[in-house]
């Protein structure tokens, strides 16, 4: 228990440091994944190209590689000066948002042919039919594994860690280093973590019931 409240104040920075990434990387991976599952069954051939290599190139793409060109060739090339957040964002944003991309398209999916080609005949455009009559239909099934993929991204962030970012597990390291018990250590972190988690797994499920009371 000393380590937890000989550091509290740490722990609390480390805590509030995955937080903060978890919900921007979160952020950026649902922008990215929509628009490229939207490329994904586009009509135009060149976007669904586009669509399938980005997503075969980052889900085949290890996690510590993407961080390795955030950190060690976006700065020295496209903008230096970058802050370690943003880079580590970057990171776990757009390697999470070729998951985010497959569960949107498995959903869509879902959705009968027959509502596209509806829409269509009443003169939406493809990006109408898709916001107004194919998303909102497939939320109920796209739901349930983007809850897994938020916890996944969660527990990926403590890559940032190895990176200079402050988060739990860049805290374990410093605690480590002072010389204090790491089983303790990690006993704390792995109680941060699970908050964390169950948290978000609570809030996908309160959206679940919510859809399935809206239908």
């Amino acid at each position: 228990m000393n380590v937890l409240l000989d550091n509290l104040a740490l722990f609390r920075e480390g805590f509030i440091g995955t937080v903060e990434l978890t919900a921007a990387s979160a952020l950026l991976a649902m922008v990215l994944g929509v628009t490229i599952a939207g490329c994904r069954v586009s009509p135009v051939p060149p976007l669904r190209i586009f669509g399938t290599a980005w997503v075969t190139l980052l889900r085949n793409t290890p996690l510590t590689l993407l961080f390795l060109v955030a950190f060690f060739v976006i700065p020295e090339i496209l903008f230096p000066g970058i802050n370690s957040f943003l880079l580590a964002v970057l990171a776990c944003g757009f390697y999470t948002s070729s998951f985010v991309c497959e569960a949107v398209r498995s959903g869509v999916n879902t959705v009968p042919l027959g509502q596209a080609e509806a829409a269509r005949s009443l003169g939406m455009t493809f990006l109408q039919s898709m916001r107004m009559i194919v998303l909102p239909q497939a939320t109920r099934t796209v739901v349930p594994p983007l809850s897994s993929i938020f916890i996944a991204l969660t527990k990926n962030t403590a890559v940032a860690g190895a990176f200079d970012n402050v988060d739990l597990f860049n805290i374990a390291k410093v605690l480590s280093n002072d010389g204090y018990d790491i089983l303790m250590i990690f006993f704390w972190i792995t109680l941060a973590y699970l908050v964390i988690t169950f948290t978000i797994s609570g809030l996908f499920r309160l959206l679940e019931r919510r859809l399935e009371v809206a239908r």
